[in-house]
């Protein structure tokens, strides 16, 4: 994911290849798919993507965040391993978030809210491209990353808050598991609603 300079396709984005075994990416999504999976809801319309969040989830019908579940044993050391990839402190990634994209599901151009600032994905299952896009006066600036399976990345900076990104629509099922931390923001709001 990166070019012949070895610079970052788009500051603020890291990546590396394998960062689960094949071993490990078989178990994440058994326990992936044993957990009561739900259509991401987004004002009262239904998406093709299931999801389940542990530690916090977003309410888009409500514009809320609000805790959930606490994450399992199962998640915590894949969790621990994503926070020292990001070069973040243990605990930082307070949400994650665990998505099926069976075929013809994908996810529309959109910025991760602004409650939550680090975000790190691991993709399990089949191959997908992330898409990134921003506007440049009357067109789009427009960049691609391969997503592989059992390979990570890190939104922050630039890739995080300046580009859109998407996902489009799958012809296999893929599967991953999104960590963010919270922002300012975010932990203010939590902070107010307990």
């Amino acid at each position: 994911m990166h070019d012949l300079f070895d610079e970052p396709l788009l500051p603020g984005l890291h990546s590396a290849d394998a960062f689960v075994t094949a071993d490990e990416e078989r178990a994440l999504i058994a326990q992936i798919d044993a957990l009561d999976l739900a259509p991401f809801r987004f004002q009262g319309w239904l998406g093709k993507r299931l999801t389940h969040s542990f530690g916090l989830h977003y309410d888009f019908d409500r514009g809320a965040l609000a805790a959930t579940d606490p994450m399992p044993a199962w998640l915590q050391p894949l969790r621990d391993r994503a926070e020292a990839f990001a070069s973040l402190a243990p605990g930082t990634l307070e949400q994650a978030l665990l998505i099926r994209y069976d075929p013809s599901a994908g996810i529309g151009w959109h910025r991760d809210r602004p409650h939550f600032e680090h975000v790190v994905g691991i993709s399990l299952g089949a191959p997908a491209t992330l898409r990134f896009r921003r506007r440049s006066n009357e067109r789009f600036e427009r960049r691609s990353v391969p997503l592989p399976p059992r390979g990570i990345y890190q939104l922050q900076g630039e890739a995080r808050y300046d580009w859109e990104h998407s996902i489009a629509a799958m012809t296999q099922t893929r599967w991953s598991v999104t960590f963010r931390s919270l922002s300012e923001r975010g932990r203010m709001l939590i902070g107010a609603a307990l």
